[in-house]
């Protein structure tokens, strides 16, 4: 989930800020429409597509939660670069910044707890499909609940959603503390 959540963040962020500039303004309908076709295809569909093509274990499921990271990261990147306050990006042109101080000490900062909230629905998105990785041999917390239904084990089964769900809602619970400090930073910071 790492991995994956990480490699989303990494072209959801550098995508958003390409078609937020003037010079990449023109592939933004593109781009919205590659990240939401990677969304539509069921998980366990990308699974039983990449498994032709790079085999059973973790790259045909790392190849999954990445294509589903990218949707909530790349919208939420989108919605903080293209609503910052009008004044203060004008501020920092005023100031002489060049276009990549702009981006560094202003934009990026100022977006950042909007681009959390999309890193923080990823990895919680991620997570659960995450375990639909063991039906491709690929090592995930689903190992408990695939032998549960393979021996039709009822205690497996919830064993290994309940750890699951456990795990979605501390990480979900620890990101969003994270959030809400990046957020209340950056508005002391604006004030």
């Amino acid at each position: 989930v790492l991995i994956a959540t990480v490699a989303a963040t990494i072209v959801a962020v550098a995508l958003a800020i390409l078609v937020t500039r003037p010079a990449g303004a023109e592939f933004l309908p593109l781009s919205r429409s590659l990240v939401n076709i990677g969304q539509t295809f069921p998980p366990l569909a990308v699974l039983a597509l990449a498994v032709p093509a790079v085999g059973f274990g973790e790259k045909p499921t790392l190849i999954a939660l990445f294509l589903y990271g990218l949707l909530p990261i790349f919208e939420n990147a989108l919605t903080g670069l293209t609503t910052l306050p009008a004044n203060v990006v004008e501020a920092a042109r005023g100031a002489g910044m060049t276009g990549w101080q702009r981006l560094t000490k202003v934009e990026l900062p100022l977006s950042a707890p909007i681009i959390l909230g999309g890193i923080r629905l990823s990895v919680v998105i991620s997570l659960a499909t995450a375990t639909i990785g063991s039906t491709v041999a690929a090592k995930t917390l689903g190992e408990v609940i695939i032998a549960g239904l393979l021996s039709n084990n009822l205690a497996f089964i919830l064993q290994g959603g309940l750890i699951v769900a456990a795990l979605a809602v501390l990480i979900y619970d620890g990101l969003s503390a994270i959030e809400r400090y990046t957020a209340r930073r950056m508005g002391r910071g604006a004030e």
